[in-house]
């Protein structure tokens, strides 16, 4: 039992890494805020993070419209 409880947490330590990791790589370094793999990632981050994801976006692609997820329901203006 102890053998199960110890892979279940590597895989989801590792799963935590990898999805994070990515959904970083797109809020921070990304070339473009309409990625679509990050979009979803971002989408299910928890609020506090997708917010920070955000504001991160806008301030690196100001003037451009905000992907799903960083709009406000006009789909124009970034939340």
């Amino acid at each position: 039992m102890r053998k199960v409880v110890q892979v279940v947490c590597v895989v989801l330590v590792a799963a935590l890494v990898m999805f994070g990791g990515r959904w970083y790589m797109y809020v921070a370094m990304g070339s473009s805020p309409y990625d679509e793999v990050g979009i979803a990632l971002n989408g299910h981050a928890p609020a506090p993070l997708r917010s920070w994801g955000c504001h991160t976006m806008q301030k690196r692609f100001p003037g451009q419209l905000p992907p799903y997820g960083c709009a406000t329901p006009d789909g124009r203006s970034w939340m």
